[in-house]
């Protein structure tokens, strides 16, 4: 083997044991979350099947992947045992914290939306959805996710139930939502999870989210109250008083900036470079209730085609353009953490309709994104970048390596082939169910 062949085996070694260690160390976190030894112990082989290469994240597949005989363990886990998922969330944001904490933190707020199909799912409804970007049956949930040098990850999580289920308490006794439960916003949940998070320690100097967040008031001032500095995206009819005493909007500010109000810097690396963008700053006078810290509108301008975007920010200090555009440009990384989390740990993949159940699989879906986070920074940060002749480890990558190098199980054919027999057997009860709820000859299906 020659010296470039050498070097690059070298820079590829990992050492499963010590990721283990680190799956480890995130599940004795959880594991006092758990009253009892079964769950315990179905809550770890869970986790490890969710970081597997199984094709879905369903309770069955997961069961096939950790070994059991038959689904009941998992959907147990999910559904009947008693542990509070909450417990673990708070759990899973020390491991974070642990890790990613550093004090020039950010934290971020956004929602995603699910598709699902039915009514029956807690949540669903025919609401507006930005993965999907359009209105349709879907259900929608509030994140926080922590962002910082060291790597990012989600925190926490807040089912959005609109009016036509806190409106219905049929419904949401079927689902099983509690009865302490009733209508809030989203900006509510945001307001919620950032109080929880401050409460708890979570080192952030800086807190970031779009417009729709942005332009509220009532979280703008949260953040004041707790000196945490904010860079929030706000519409363009947001009105601000410049220090000229005008009061206008941001658009119709930005239109009367002159050239040398630009500032060429970079928003932070992307795949493909540098995003750079101009940039414009300026003063702001705030409301007479809000004169603590500085307050500043800034600008962002494309390069390519000029269009415009607008933040409201706050600091309780005096910082330079820079450090606003850093934040700024951090907020795209809770899409980044939605992308991996929906795509190496399916955590828009559940298959579950009640309340218990949806935060359940949500919150290890989340504590498994995390660990992968925690390799990742271990990775990044075991050899000096002069060594490096690879691209660091990415989640994604990680998540791929820990399922061939960890979980991967070596079983017997008659295991799957009872696998296949047994949901065979269960499609078939489902399918002559369906049948006869319609009044239909259930043995006139050629599957049957």
């Amino acid at each position: 083997m020659d010296s470039n062949n050498r070097a690059v085996a070298a820079e590829a070694i990992v050492d499963p044991a010590v990721w283990l260690d680190i799956f480890e160390d995130a599940f004795a976190r959880i594991a006092g979350c758990f009253g009892r030894r079964e769950p315990r112990l179905a809550a770890r082989d869970y986790l490890l099947a969710v970081l597997s290469d199984v094709d879905t994240r369903s309770c069955w597949q997961l069961a096939e992947q950790a070994g059991d005989a038959t689904p009941h363990r998992m959907q147990n886990l999910l559904g009947r045992a008693h542990w509070d998922a909450d417990a673990v969330r708070d759990e899973l944001r020390g491991f974070v914290v642990e890790h990613l904490g550093d004090r020039d933190g950010v934290l971020i707020v956004d929602d995603t939306g699910d598709l699902k199909a039915g009514r029956h799912t807690v949540g669903v409804q025919r609401q507006y959805t930005g993965t999907a970007g359009r209105i349709e049956n879907a259900q929608v949930t509030t994140y926080l996710a922590y962002t910082s040098s060291k790597g990012r990850a989600l925190i926490d999580r807040q089912l959005y139930l609109p009016a036509s289920w806190t409106d219905n308490p049929a419904r949401c006794a079927k689902a099983g939502v509690p009865d302490t439960v009733g209508f809030a916003t989203k900006i509510t949940h945001a307001r919620q999870m950032l109080a929880r998070a401050l409460d708890a320690g979570v080192p952030a100097r800086w807190a970031t989210a779009d417009e729709f967040y942005g332009n509220e008031r009532g979280l703008r001032r949260d953040l004041q109250a707790r000196n945490v500095g904010y860079v929030l995206a706000v519409a363009k009819s947001q009105r601000v008083t410049v220090a000229s005493g005008i009061t206008a909007t941001v658009e119709r500010i930005a239109a009367g900036l002159v050239r040398r109000s630009w500032n060429r810097r970079c928003a932070g690396k992307g795949a493909k470079g540098d995003r750079e963008y101009d940039w414009a700053w300026l003063s702001i006078i705030a409301p007479t209730d809000e004169h603590s810290g500085h307050h500043w509108l800034l600008v962002r301008r494309r390069i390519l085609d000029g269009e415009l975007a607008y933040y409201r920010c706050w600091s309780p200090r005096p910082v330079p353009l820079q450090a606003l555009v850093r934040v700024a440009g951090i907020r795209w990384s809770v899409e980044e953490c939605f992308q991996a989390a929906k795509g190496q740990v399916g955590l828009d993949q559940h298959q579950v309709r009640k309340w218990d159940s949806w935060h359940r699989y949500t919150t290890l879906a989340m504590l498994a994104h995390a660990i992968l986070a925690a390799i990742a920074v271990r990775e990044r940060t075991r050899r000096p970048k002069t060594e490096r002749t690879l691209i660091s480890l990415s989640v994604n990558e990680i998540r791929h390596l820990f399922a061939k190098l960890i979980t991967t199980a070596t079983r017997g054919i008659s295991f799957w082939l009872h696998w296949s027999t047994w949901r065979r057997q269960h499609q078939r009860t489902a399918l002559t169910s369906h049948y006869r709820s319609r009044g239909h000859d259930p043995d006139s299906h050629p599957s049957l």
